[in-house]
């Protein structure tokens, strides 16, 4: 079966725009939230690990004379960025404007591909919520058109002028984990040789006054396996990877795989609408068959220290709520041990739907640089979250990693990310 390789990165996140900004904020493990700038935010604690305001996007205002919110927006500049990155974008043309960008329209893909053999799979938790919330307080968009609060997929599809599969995964916070894992499928059942897989999430004041309301929120920041945790803060941003079949990404000549996503695994609770199942038996399944299918370098008992196999580090879900951090310690203690977790909700708060595409994307930037950055300082730790978090950089010694994300509804998936073949 022929590898999915990741060939292209791209990100807009709370540490700023584009994937160096991101692997930057990783090293200097130095964030924290603000108070969401929306007068009408009236809760108990409107904090958010927003995207900073010189990095907002500048548009566009509207897609085929629909407009767009604020998760589309960062939908498309982070697939700007992995596309070029790639070497996917087409070269600037005569209709370029200032409302897509260089390359942009119907014919964006470049490189000589095929656009009905490239697939958009990405996800969201709210869409373009915010342009509805403005509607109900009368903020309406300055066209005044309706738009779907789902429109990611189809918008960057249309960008691109992708013909293959398009589909707006969005089972809450672990959509993009899916995403990522459709996006995989495809590839490997021969629908397409290149997919645009990842998500985007933006600041909802109906999500963010919804989890004020079920006490989920921190009064200080997102402290996942701390003792002193109270809830999770949400974040905002984009992440995108390009998936490519190694056969189409060798035939075009690449320039940079950042490793390969070599194993799957999903599972769903059937337990609870937003508990996790306390004894952690699907979450455990999940990663046992995202182990499975990678091979057997990454499979249980195969820790970092073993050379060039083995797992070496995990990028949890960890959220910051009490039971979902402790069931989570509990199997990975048992599944995992002593293999280091990076904990990326702790640098730029839960993105939600977007959070697996941040977690993958945070996993294929260890495994390119061999190096797994510092984790943000939580405090005291939870006694009964006995996972390791180290606190100072350190060389990669396992060839894998695995990345969680879990969801209400009891929606689970596991990915095993590998360096990429020599």
């Amino acid at each position: 079966m022929d590898d999915v390789l990741v060939t292209g990165l791209g990100a807009l996140s709370p540490l700023g725009a584009g994937v160096d900004a991101f692997w930057r904020g990783m090293h200097a493990a130095d964030t924290g939230p603000t108070r969401v700038p929306d007068p009408l935010a009236h809760m108990d604690h409107p904090l958010m690990y927003l995207v900073p305001e010189a990095d907002l996007p500048d548009g566009p205002p509207e897609r085929d004379g629909l407009p767009l919110g604020r998760g589309s927006q960062f939908a498309l500049a982070a697939v700007r960025e992995a596309v070029a990155d790639a070497g996917l974008a087409a070269p600037p043309g005569p209709d370029t404007g200032p409302d897509t960008g260089p390359g942009a329209g119907p014919g964006a893909l470049g490189g000589g591909v095929d656009p009905r053999r490239v697939a958009v799979a990405l996800s969201t938790g709210m869409g373009d919520t915010d342009l509805h919330e403005g509607w109900w307080t009368g903020e309406a968009p300055e066209s005044g058109r309706w738009a779907p609060a789902f429109p990611l997929a189809s918008v960057v599809g249309g960008w691109l002028g992708a013909q293959g599969v398009n589909t707006c995964v969005s089972n809450a916070c672990a959509a993009s984990g899916y995403a990522l894992s459709v996006g995989a499928d495809l590839i490997r059942s021969g629908e397409a040789d290149v997919v645009i897989a990842g998500g985007a999430e933006a600041y909802s004041r109906v999500a963010l006054a919804c989890f004020n309301r079920l006490g989920a929120i921190d009064p200080e920041r997102c402290r996942p396996f701390a003792v002193e945790r109270r809830g999770t803060v949400f974040g905002e941003g984009a992440a995108v990877l390009v998936l490519e079949s190694a056969t189409h990404a060798r035939a075009r000549g690449v320039r940079t795989v950042y490793g390969r996503l070599a194993g799957a695994g999903w599972s769903c609770d059937a337990y609870h609408a937003t508990a996790p199942e306390p004894s952690g038996e699907q979450i455990e399944r999940a990663m046992r068959e995202a182990l499975r299918e990678a091979g057997t370098g990454a499979e249980v008992g195969t820790v970092s220290g073993t050379g060039s196999g083995g797992l070496g580090f995990v990028i949890p879900h960890g959220t910051g709520t009490e039971l979902n951090d402790v069931v989570e310690s509990r199997v990975l203690g048992a599944l995992t041990p002593r293999t280091p977790l990076y904990s990326v909700k702790a640098l730029i708060g839960h993105t939600g739907g977007a959070a697996g595409a941040f977690a993958a994307l945070a996993a294929s930037l260890v495994l390119h640089h061999k190096t797994l950055p510092p984790n943000v300082p939580v405090g005291e730790r939870d006694p009964e979250c006995g996972v390791p978090l180290p606190s100072g950089s350190a060389p990669m010694t396992g060839a894998y990693g695995l990345v969680n994300a879990y969801a209400f509804g009891g929606n689970n998936i596991s990915l095993v990310f590998g360096e990429a073949a020599a």
